[in-house]
């Protein structure tokens, strides 16, 4: 009898040891709900997921296409994060009236803003559609034949599907192109900003303590939804009526403790946790060192400027927001990396594919994966790094060359397409660059420019570099660009694309920052992009061989599809961890952190007076721990990275407990390589949010539409 009951927990602990993964919210019956109730969740699979019913994934919308979102109201109300909202807070911000730094919130429905192209997307259902996709193509003899088939399979399946005329059919693929499901969704284009808290609040920490635990930011905003007459999607009318949920979160005021159950959904961007070692070598030795010195550059101009003028602040502070994230998350996985030694336990995981390879008598179908990738890594390496230097420098953080980009684009659809197709994208790129200029600073850009034009003309492989910047003075060029093009403001863009195709395409090509642009960009695709894609074609390959592999090899193993910005559940508990020697962190920060770090005055550690006095008068509300401390935001082993931003962290029963906003440092190398040791999600406990919204905003309207869960032994006031 003993014998058996060290057996049962055995077997227990094995089971609830399961966390991290990505998991498919239809595809949840069986082996994983076991996990999760394991792990002490109380409710079913059909809870989660449903097409019949109601089901949690109702609530659960994608975000303006990046973020997370839930549903906290029968009346459309909707939380995110801070950070997810805060294009829409800015453009709404002004010096004069400043919701960025005050904060905004709508006491009444007819306050609420309307946010140009804001959309929120609804999950309707989910299905497998993958023998429709390869229909034709496995028999192709190239992979580019495959790759074509296959997008052409997809838009037929997605345009012929039955649905409903305002819903949607979008295809993606999953374990590396070896299933395809097919998404039913509903868009709805009018949402209305409700309530953020200011930067002080809902940014505090800002990028020193982006990626951190102890975390302190209370990263939330509230907006809501508006539907038509019949709740379906319809564009911004003042006729719209609140949207009525499928479902809602109960909000919960209990509060959480460590080892409880937590479960998080979301819309992940991006992982590739089945990278082969040499292409994780190559990203920590080479690829993310020269992305993260590029916006090292960018950052520490913007910041020069921002901390001295409140106008270039509010102009560059979403820009600022993300280019610093991703500077900082590659720091984090690089380290992260090294330290689980990732690359040599893929190492391992390798030798041991291949044994199993060699024992199948399969080696005509895998035995040469491993050494084509070896192969094919090599010798993409400084393809890779010039394609990079190219994103970094010249798409994403040099203003003033991006401009040119599109403007170089718009010359090519002239050469391939004509002048009625160039006229339709010069009229386009009129109406965006306006909005574009508007928070647009040469002075600043002149000085990014500096710096990063010098690290492309001399970091970026030689090999590929035009004429133009081969030994190059970054300062001559800079002063030589600046003086003279007509692209560090919007009337001289709006001169330069006045006239018909030849006039401006003659103008284009007679200004400085123009040519420029258009010989990097020449030299771009001539000596690096063709190359780039032949090879990474044969990896996408290859890759796509070593999943089905890995899926047939290792059938016991958890193998979770890598994120794609689709739906997905993933489940762990509470849990602080240790990230080196003789550190521990607690899986709960409190508001006593906040005044601790509070700096008078500080960019990124300030306080509202109104908060301190809360503070100072333990006024918490309902709010408080049984401590009688505001418990402020809390870790958990939850597998997360981009896009779950704003997702919603559950409790066993499925109520709202807080608002994933992060990762920290040491583990956001779970892109890559997830360790439950070491990889940890940040999330706003809701009664942190609660608090904010009750006793900071006295916005009694909002809570009074929210479900609120509040401990037994205690009752709303």
């Amino acid at each position: 009898m003993k014998f058996l009951k060290l057996l049962l927990v055995l077997v227990v602990f094995q089971v609830q040891a399961q966390q991290g993964g990505m998991w498919i919210p239809s595809l949840l019956k069986g082996t994983n709900e076991k996990e999760m109730k394991a792990l002490g969740m109380k409710i079913s699979a059909d809870d989660i997921y449903s097409v019949n019913h109601s089901s949690l994934k109702d609530a659960v919308p994608h975000f303006d296409g990046g973020c997370t979102a839930e549903m906290i109201s029968p009346k459309g109300l909707l939380l995110t994060n801070h950070h997810c909202g805060y294009d829409n807070i800015q453009s709404h911000s002004t010096v004069e009236n400043d919701y960025l730094t005050n904060g905004f919130w709508a006491y009444k429905m007819e306050d609420e803003l309307p946010n140009k192209d804001l959309t929120v997307t609804f999950i309707i259902k989910i299905e497998d559609v993958t023998n429709k996709i390869f229909d034709g193509v496995l028999n192709l003899p190239t992979e580019s034949d495959k790759q074509k088939k296959i997008q052409q399979n997809i838009a037929a399946v997605s345009k012929s599907f039955t649905k409903e005329a305002w819903q949607d059919a979008m295809i993606r693929a999953f374990y590396d192109g070896n299933q395809y499901l097919l998404f039913v969704t509903e868009t709805f284009k009018d949402v209305r900003l409700v309530g953020a808290p200011p930067s002080s609040i809902g940014k505090f920490g800002s990028d020193t303590d982006n990626w951190v635990w102890p975390r302190h930011t209370g990263d939330f905003s509230l907006f809501r939804i508006y539907a038509d007459k019949n709740n379906r999607p319809a564009e911004y009318s003042k006729d719209n009526v609140p949207y009525t949920p499928k479902h809602f979160f109960p909000v919960s005021a209990k509060g959480i403790q460590e080892n409880d159950f937590t479960m998080v959904m979301g819309y992940p961007g991006r992982t590739q946790e089945y990278l082969p070692s040499f292409a994780v070598e190559q990203i920590v030795n080479d690829l993310n060192p020269a992305k993260i010195e590029i916006r090292d550059a960018a950052l520490k101009v913007q910041d020069g400027f921002m901390r001295k003028d409140n106008a270039i602040k509010i102009q560059y502070a979403s820009k600022y927001a993300g280019v610093a994230n991703y500077w900082k998350k590659w720091i984090g996985e690089t380290k992260g990396l090294k330290k689980s030694n990732a690359v040599a336990i893929k190492k391992e995981f390798e030798k041991k594919f291949q044994e199993r390879v060699n024992k199948a008598g399969k080696q005509a179908e895998y035995g040469t994966i491993l050494a084509d990738f070896e192969r094919n890594y090599s010798d993409i390496k400084e393809y890779a790094i010039a394609r990079d230097y190219f994103s970094e420098v010249v798409l994403r953080n040099s203003e003033i060359l991006s401009f040119g980009y599109r403007l170089f684009q718009l010359e090519q659809i002239y050469n391939t397409r004509g002048e009625q197709a160039f006229n339709d994208r010069k009229n386009n790129l009129i109406v965006g660059f306006e909005d574009l200029y508007k928070n647009y600073s040469a002075q600043v850009d002149e000085k990014v420019f500096e710096k990063l034009i010098g690290l492309y003309a001399t970091k970026s492989p030689n090999q590929f570099l035009p004429e133009t910047l081969v030994n190059v003075n970054a300062n001559s060029l800079t002063t030589a660009v600046f003086s003279t093009t007509k692209l560090t403001n919007y009337n001289g863009l709006k001169d330069l694309l006045n006239g018909d195709a030849k006039s401006v395409l003659e103008k284009l090509n007679e200004d400085s920052a123009y040519k420029l642009v258009k010989s990097i960009a020449s030299s771009y695709q001539k000596n690096v992009a063709p190359k780039f894609d032949e090879i990474n074609l044969k990896n996408i390959a290859l890759q796509r061989t070593y999943m089905k592999g890995i899926m047939e090899f290792f059938p016991n193993d958890r193998i979770f599809p890598d994120a794609n910005s689709t739906l997905r559940v993933t489940y762990g508990k509470v849990k602080g961890y240790k990230p080196s020697d003789a550190v521990v962190y607690e899986p709960v920060s409190y508001l006593d952190g906040v005044i601790e770090k509070y700096v008078p005055g500080d960019y990124e550690f300030d306080v509202p007076s109104k908060l301190i006095d809360l503070y100072n008068n333990k006024d918490y509300g309902n709010y408080a721990d049984k401590n009688g401390k505001m418990p402020l935001a809390f870790i958990a082993t939850n597998h997360t990275t981009g896009g779950n931003s704003g997702s919603p962290a559950l409790d066993a029963k499925g109520n709202l407990i807080g608002l994933n906003f992060d990762r920290v440092w040491e583990g956001t190398m779970s892109d890559i390589y997830y360790s439950p040791e070491i990889c940890r999600n940040i999330m706003v406990d809701t009664r942190y949010i609660l608090f904010i919204i009750d006793k900071y905003a006295g916005a009694k309207n909002l809570i009074d539409e929210m479900t609120i869960v509040y401990p037994k032994s205690q009752k709303a006031k």
